[in-house]
């Protein structure tokens, strides 16, 4: 399992990252991670300014390498979100590209700057490979329900992960990784940077996602493209006019969605155009990856494929008891277990012991199972369970139906309550053309035609745009607070 970066520790002269016009082999990035190392002697903490540059990646790396825990900082995070950050985790120090200015929050930690590539950085002290269950970094969530918490993860938790994800999709060191993900989450970071890392690979970023980056990486070399639903989709409309773009992805080895569900729509253009399967997984902050795709198994649109390697996972019922059969209709909360999971909430003892009922960790997603094991996410417990007369709803599978309809751009599906179902369906709809939106009545027999009557919408609401997070998440406790155009009806 361990060291965690072998490429690194080997010095290989392999391409490893690449940001624009600034690169770094494995052994460059050996001495520069090397120099940020050193700087954080005697540090408890560090906080990386997380930009999307050469210099977060080098930062990063280097504070693996001294085996100082790393706590990613989004530079676009608020000043009331940053305080209860920098004062939750309480680091010493933070590494930032010499040209940034930080708030006030930083202003009394250590600055350390990562070395600028080729500029011959080497150390040659060595540092000790810290223990497996030793905290790698500090990941901060949403905090949709209060301030967020930060996730412990171990580096025993990377290692399992990007160990199982190198079983599931091949990943091998002749793998080129293009992606435009931010660097302050799981899903850029540790798969994106520490993934194509870890297997002496190489990764390039885009800085910012276009369609044009990822057509002219795809056909200079790289194998493999990571990105969320909201860039698939613009690559998905982007598809019809652009043979290039068509040219790219046909090429690639893999293409691999995460961090909220691709709409069935967009893998069926990207795959008409294409002959390429977008893959799905499903992870979290606390757990990293659970499940994916296999890239030597079926790639089944609206699944995100079966457990990895390591991972133990089970669907339970409102008693909390485990449902026993795949028949792909019984709906269950995910629980998992295995050496991907996080340590603990940083300062959280009672929030970590409430999340975990006989060692399985309740992740609050909700899904079903088929029958051959592939793992079908119906939505958030909290937010996409509907519980509407008598009958248990996800809301992704009503979604997908509604972005069918070709006067529907974006969809979105929420409960509210009613008196006499307990509670009603709500579409959320952003329409194709502005000045002829399909009707209410027309969206609700279009899903009614294709699902059971009693998953039709019973209102829906009109919005130019839906709220989304940077991971292109929809956010679905902010729809609440809106009404939106439209109509109620039974």
């Amino acid at each position: 399992m361990f060291p965690l970066l072998p490429a690194l520790a080997a010095r290989a002269q392999r391409p490893a990252l690449r940001f624009g016009d600034r690169a770094l082999s494995h052994a460059e990035l050996a001495d520069a991670a090397g120099s940020v190392a050193a700087g954080l002697t005697g540090a408890g903490r560090v906080a990386v300014w997380a930009t999307p540059t050469l210099g977060t990646a080098v930062g990063v790396v280097g504070a693996l390498l001294a085996g100082v825990p790393v706590v990613p900082v989004n530079p676009g995070s608020g000043e009331r979100e940053l305080a209860h950050i920098i004062g939750d985790s309480a680091p010493t120090h933070v590494v930032a590209d010499p040209d940034v200015m930080l708030p006030p929050a930083l202003a009394a930690l250590v600055r350390v700057a990562p070395a600028a590539a080729g500029a011959g950085s080497a150390t040659e002290r060595s540092f000790a490979e810290p223990a497996p269950e030793s905290p790698a970094l500090i990941v901060y969530t949403s905090g949709t329900t209060g301030p967020p918490k930060g996730v412990v993860l171990p580096r025993r938790a990377v290692a399992a992960t990007l160990d199982a994800l190198e079983d599931a999709w091949q990943w091998t060191a002749d793998d080129v990784l293009v992606h435009a993900l931010p660097l302050f989450h799981v899903h850029g970071l540790i798969l994106g940077i520490l993934g194509p890392l870890r297997r002496g690979g190489a990764v390039r970023h885009l800085g910012r996602f276009d369609t044009e980056g990822v057509t002219r990486e795809l056909l200079s070399g790289a194998t493999m493209f990571f990105g969320v639903p909201t860039m698939y989709h613009r690559l998905a409309e982007a598809l019809g006019t652009d043979p290039a773009l068509a040219k790219a992805l046909a090429g690639a080895r893999l293409l691999v969605s995460g961090s909220a569900a691709l709409p069935l729509t967009d893998h069926r253009r990207i795959t008409a155009a294409t002959g390429r399967r977008v893959v799905e997984r499903y992870g979290m902050t606390e757990t990293l990856m659970n499940t994916s795709v296999r890239a030597d198994g079926e790639t089944r649109a609206g699944t995100v494929g079966v457990p990895l390697r390591g991972v133990e996972l089970r669907l339970v019922d409102e008693a909390g008891d485990a449902i026993g059969t795949y028949d792909g209709e019984s709906v269950g909360e995910i629980q998992v277990r295995g050496p991907n999971l996080f340590t603990e909430y940083l300062n959280r003892p009672e929030a970590t012991a409430d999340a975990f009922t006989d060692g399985w960790f309740r992740t609050g997603d909700m899904a079903i199972r088929d029958p051959d094991g592939q793992v079908r996410i119906v939505g958030r417990k909290a937010t996409d369970l509907i519980k509407s007369g008598g009958y248990k709803i996800g809301a992704g599978e009503i979604e997908n139906v509604l972005l069918e309809h070709p006067g529907v751009r974006e969809a979105a599906v929420t409960g509210e309550p009613d008196a006499d179902l307990g509670e009603r369906i709500v579409a959320w709809i952003v329409p194709a053309r502005d000045e002829t939106p399909p009707s209410a009545e027309e969206l609700a027999a279009h899903v009614a035609a294709q699902l059971a009557a009693h998953k039709r919408p019973r209102a829906v609401r009109y919005l130019d745009a839906l709220p989304r997070n940077d991971m292109g998440k929809i956010m679905k406790r902010e729809l609440r607070q809106h009404r939106g155009g439209g109509a109620d009806f039974s």
